[in-house]
């Protein structure tokens, strides 16, 4: 694993770990002031950075998580994260169990140099077993 990778799989675990503690502080230091939480359903849902803080410490508990099949990828100053992620968490009186897909933006500031999560789209992975395949028959380079 190269530098860069390792660096922003280690904020993506201060990002998980700070919602698994409810820690408002932590997960503000790291999400972008226009930050933005996407829900992909069949119905979406969005919560803007306010509405993600409160709801993150409070209605959204997360409880555990463990990431797999990673990608992260550098555009400039820009990063992608995305993953499939085991993930037990609540949401209000629902419970939120198994396998997600998380793609997440991360910016790096102009005058500071953090890293910063701009967005991150969660949706749970798509179940017909084709379709890799056929995505991978369509790969020029193979």
């Amino acid at each position: 694993m190269d530098e860069f990778t390792a660096k922003i799989e280690a904020l993506e675990h201060q990002f998980m770990r700070s919602w698994m503690n409810r820690d408002r502080n932590a997960m503000k230091s790291l999400a972008a002031s226009d930050f933005v939480f996407l829900l992909g359903a069949q119905t979406s849902a969005m919560l803007d950075r306010p509405s993600w803080l409160e709801a993150s410490t409070t209605r959204f508990q997360l409880s555990a998580y463990r990431f797999k099949d990673l990608y992260v990828r550098q555009h400039k100053k820009m990063a992608v994260f995305a993953a499939r992620m085991s993930i037990e968490a609540r949401i209000g009186t629902e419970q939120l169990e198994g396998d997600v897909w998380i793609t997440d933006l991360w910016q790096r500031g102009r005058i500071r140099r953090k890293w910063k999560l701009v967005e991150r789209n969660m949706s749970r992975p798509d179940t017909n077993a084709a379709f890799p395949g056929l995505i991978k028959e369509m790969q020029l380079w193979r």
